[in-house]
């Protein structure tokens, strides 16, 4: 019998992508499916997936809904600006917040006890950051992780009991969260510096630009933050390390209410948030920890409400737990560095800011973001695939970030941990690089790949739950 063999050939290849690339190389079409070991064949994970997956899969999959559509269906308003001390009332008279999971002074990064001099020096409990050091070596200022006040701080900020909050209220899901109005770029301490310069831009945004901007937004009245962060993807924002678009729409709207303002502090506001494309970011952080604040209530869940990290650890909480699941802090790949630096001095990761990929924004956004494509492979293809990653580990789509160059779908909303172990896939955290050591702030922007551990850790605890 003669065999006739075919006169084209289309393949899909499932596995090795090496095996696709030779097939595309031959000018063949070809569909790569990306298929993976389920949590790389470890018997024992796999066992736990089978459980969270199987018998227990209707149960999870209910909660996780009600999670997704409270971190979908929350209204986040901004309605002031008030000094820690009176916005938090657990909080103790000398109490520093910091960013991350709880940590002792001894075990944080260059950055981090930067900053936190920094902070102590403002308070007046010390009057260098020399003896600010020695204060914090005895153990007389307290240390606590910012999320536990609900409160999120970007970066390596640290902040007492004097620091300017903004006040942000999910007024469907009655959650209240914080943020401390953003330093802006430059020399000042939530980069990881206690110079003086740095020092009085704590002290200028404090005495400053606190009063103003609590003025302005009484004047103002509540503004749906959520609905700035909508545009703002629309504009190329990520709303993460791009807020430019986002921050422009913001101080438009304050604009008339900031000229109503008397005295010469007024002038002194108007320029620093002139300067400060960054200003939305704390602003949307808080909006942010609003959503999964109401969001942590669901029981029996499998999806992340905390995301953090403080230079030292990466950690996660669970929808209805408590409890910190920790790893090492993770590097930042995929950057771009300021000229005369680069990967040998970046800092790990830090900052409270990956709260915004829980809720669709950052990585999960790329794909509307040419700036973040930059830090990807300088493609909308390449910040297309990183939204798409996110979509493989996350339980749903937001209704209201919508991608422009993705035919105005829905960013990734509600990172499942069963998902993530699953496909060993993390979620992608845009994210800016502070100098490792010398206090010299900023040295560059990129993404970060969170840890597996601390996924794993709580896909066990969730499965001793059953």
């Amino acid at each position: 019998m003669s065999v006739e063999l075919p006169s084209s050939v289309e393949v899909v290849n499932v596995g090795l992508g090496l095996l696709a690339d030779a097939v595309r190389a031959q000018g063949r079409p070809v569909v790569q499916v990306d298929w993976r070991i389920p949590a790389g064949g470890d018997p024992h994970t796999v066992a736990m997936l089978r459980r969270l997956f199987g018998p227990r899969a209707a149960e999870v999959d209910a909660a996780n809904a009600e999670v997704v559509r409270r971190l979908d269906e929350g209204v986040p308003m901004l309605v002031g600006v008030e000094p820690a001390s009176s916005a938090l009332p657990g909080l103790g008279e000398r109490t520093v917040l910091h960013c991350g999971p709880p940590i002792a002074w001894e075990e944080m990064c260059d950055p981090l006890r930067r900053s936190v001099r920094a902070a102590v020096v403002v308070e007046g409990w010390a009057d260098t950051p020399a003896e600010a050091g020695t204060l914090l070596e005895r153990g007389e200022v307290r240390l606590e992780p910012a999320n536990h006040h609900c409160v999120v701080v970007p970066m390596a900020t640290a902040i007492g009991p004097s620091s300017p909050l903004q006040v942000v209220d999910n007024t469907v899901g009655s959650t209240r969260a914080f943020s401390p109005i953003n330093q802006g770029p430059g020399e000042a301490p939530w980069f990881g510096m206690d110079s003086p310069a740095a020092i009085a831009r704590l002290r200028m945004v404090r005495d400053v630009a606190g009063p103003v901007l609590a003025a302005v937004v009484r004047s103002a009245g509540p503004i749906d933050l959520a609905a700035l962060a909508g545009q703002g993807v629309q504009m190329g924002d990520d709303v993460h390390v791009r807020v430019q678009a986002t921050t422009n729409l913001l101080i438009r709207q304050l604009l008339p209410h900031i000229a109503a303002v008397e005295g010469p502090c007024r002038v002194e506001t108007a320029r620093f948030l002139a300067q400060n494309h960054l200003f939305f970011l704390n602003l949307a952080m808080a909006a942010a920890r609003s959503l999964t604040e109401w969001a942590s209530q669901v029981q029996g869940a499998s999806v992340v409400t905390s995301m953090a990290r403080n230079g030292t650890t990466f950690g996660i909480r669970l929808a209805g737990r408590d409890e910190w699941f920790v790893d090492a802090a993770p590097p930042i790949g995929h950057a771009l560095y300021h000229s005369g630096y680069g990967p040998e001095v970046g800092a790990p990761d830090i900052g409270d800011s990956a709260v915004l990929e829980l809720v669709g924004l950052g990585g999960a956004a790329a794909a509307g973001s040419p700036s973040v494509a930059a830090f990807l492979g300088g493609t909308m293809a390449d910040a297309l695939a990183a939204t798409e990653a996110m979509d493989r580990i996350c339980a749903g789509r937001s209704s209201r970030i919508r991608l422009p160059f993705s035919g105005m779908r829905g960013t990734p909303l509600g990172v499942d941990v069963r998902r993530v172990v699953e496909l060993g896939i993390t979620p992608h955290i845009t994210t800016g690089i502070l100098h490792s050591s010398a206090g010299s702030g900023q040295v560059g922007a990129g993404v970060a790949e969170a840890p597996l551990g601390p996924f794993r850790a709580a896909l066990a605890a969730l499965d001793e739950d059953g």
